[in-house]
Formats: C-alpha cells, structure tokens, sequence
C-alpha cells in the first residue's frame, strides 16, 4: 500500500523540503510527525523538491504503508505546515515524483514605493517601474521545448537540459499594498532556480535592461552568466502537481 499526502507550508522558516543535518526542514518535520504517529521512520518521495523560503500550497509526498488522518498529523505538525488530505493511492500511482506529470508554480512581485507588510513573506517587493507588457511578451515566448542552461546555476547536477513548458502568463491587479504582478508556469519538470532566473531576466527586460530578442536567444541554450540575477526564494509558490491532468488553465 502507498500514502498519498498533499500538504501546504509556509517555506520562511525551512531550510528547503529536503533533510538536511541540523536545520529545520518540511521533509523533517512530517517525518518526525509520522514518526510519532505511527512509530516508524518513512521514506518520503516528493513530487518537486522546494528550496529554502519556497513555499507550497499543493505538494505532493508519498510513502509506504497505511495513510495517516490529516487530522492525526496537523495535530503533531508545526503551524507552517498544513496536511490537506492524506489517502491510498491509487493502482497506476507509483510514488509522488514518478506518476507525476507537470509541476506548477506561482511566483509573485509586489511592486510599491513603501516597503509591503501583509504580503513580505510571499513576494519579492519592487520599487521601481516595471512595463508589464513586456512581462506578458517573454512570457509567450516560453511555452514549448527550450535548452534551459541560461535559467540554472552553471554548476549543477543537471545532465539534460530541455524543459518542455506547457504554459507561462502574467497577471496583474492592485492590492490594498500596491501592485501584485504573477507569474504562472508550469512544466514537466524544472531545473533548479529555474524560476527565480526566469523572473529575474523578465524583470531586467521590463526594465530596459535586457531587449526582447536577448531574452529569446536564452531560450536556445545560452550560459547562465548571459541570464538576470536570481530573483529571491519568498516570492516562489509551488502550486500544484499534475498527475495526468493539467494544474492551470
């Protein structure tokens, strides 16, 4: 038998999903919750592997064995992990990475004159001018299959380096703490940082900096030193994890 969980966290206070000696991480603690459970150390596979202040609001974690309440183990957890459902998998699921068919994540940017409050744990605050329809522009040149090299760190444990990304879109709105601007994409898979690089080189190219044709020529397998900075980790939201069905529209 195989436990299904699909749990949200607030990523701040973790060093990443992943265990890791003497830090605190989200593997770790639902680990240590199941432990106290049930009396046995899990092995636990994660659909997409989330960094230190990524945050998540639909992961996926698998294990063997019988599926614990969700009520049982939010009663154990730390108050920055939420368990939302905890079931039996089904016969053609064979763990939370594998069945897995794309993965899909949220990055938001708050841009505002005035340092935000409400939203500083889950945005990347802005101050200057950002021209959103060259945001939406990059964006609909990413969908499709692309040599990603420009958007991970140079050195990685990456041996392949296509991406096939289903969709990519801007949204904006206004908030009672400024300009929200998100970034939706999701994929097959994604290499690592690949979304904050990606955020960082659209916002130099909404800024002047970069020109659109530069940004196309990342796609084609550039190295990373031609790609923006890094955009920083809180503004980074794992969505959703498709297992034969898309998570966006």
């Amino acid at each position: 038998m195989t436990a299904r969980i699909e749990l949200a966290y607030d990523g701040t206070d973790f060093a990443g999903w992943a265990v890791q000696p003497d830090q605190r991480t989200v593997e770790g603690e639902l680990a240590a919750a199941i432990y106290q459970l049930r009396g046995d150390k899990p092995t636990l596979t994660v659909a997409g592997r989330t960094d230190a202040g990524v945050h998540a609001v639909r992961q996926v974690v698998s294990h063997p064995g019988e599926p614990l309440r969700p009520e049982a183990l939010n009663g154990v957890l730390p108050r920055d992990i939420s368990v939302r459902s905890s079931e039996e998998a089904g016969p053609d699921f064979v763990d939370a990475r594998e069945s897995a068919t794309s993965r899909a994540y949220r990055y938001r940017v708050l841009q505002t004159r005035t340092r935000p409050l409400h939203e500083r744990r889950t945005s990347f605050w802005v101050s200057t001018a950002i021209d959103f329809s060259l945001l939406e522009h990059c964006a609909q040149l990413l969908p499709g299959e692309h040599r990603m090299t420009a958007f991970t760190p140079a050195q990685t444990e990456h041996v392949h380096f296509t991406r096939n990304i289903l969709s990519a879109r801007w949204t904006q709105a206004q908030t009672d703490e400024g300009r929200r601007l998100d970034f939706h994409i999701e994929a097959v898979s994604f290499m690592r940082h690949m979304n904050r690089i990606l955020v960082g080189t659209m916002l130099e190219v909404s800024r002047g900096v970069m020109s659109i044709e530069g940004f196309e020529e990342l796609l084609q397998g550039r190295p990373r030193s031609d790609a923006g900075d890094t955009a920083p980790a809180q503004g980074l939201t794992l969505l959703g994890v498709g297992y034969g069905t898309r998570v966006l529209d």
